[in-house]
């Protein structure tokens, strides 16, 4: 029997007081494509998110609620694997705040 095993890339984090109303970076980069990716806005302020450099507004995150966005459920088609690229940042965007924004992403 074939086991995957899941593993996490490091945590990273955005201190929501630095935020300047324009796309700030979070993570230097997911160091392994992942399958599951999780940003959760523990600040006072909705977040507005960027998969591309801050050109594009991709998602919305909720003060005080996390998304979760699973690429396995989202692969077509059948039998192919979806992930994202190892190497991408991810951007954020509001008004200062309170609290931070974290970004946690799992791999096998």
């Amino acid at each position: 029997m074939s086991v995957n095993y899941v593993s996490a890339v490091p945590l990273a984090s955005k201190n929501t007081a630095t935020l300047t109303g324009g796309y700030a970076v979070v993570n230097a980069g997911l160091t392994n494509a992942c399958f599951l990716l999780r940003i959760t806005n523990d600040s006072n302020r909705d977040l507005t998110i960027s998969y591309d450099l801050g050109v594009t507004d991709h998602d919305y995150v909720v003060s005080g609620t996390s998304l979760e966005i699973n690429a396995q459920t989202n692969s077509s088609p059948s039998g192919k694997v979806a992930l994202f690229r190892k190497g991408l940042p991810i951007y954020v965007k509001a008004a200062a705040g309170t609290g931070y924004v974290y970004i946690a992403g799992y791999y096998s």
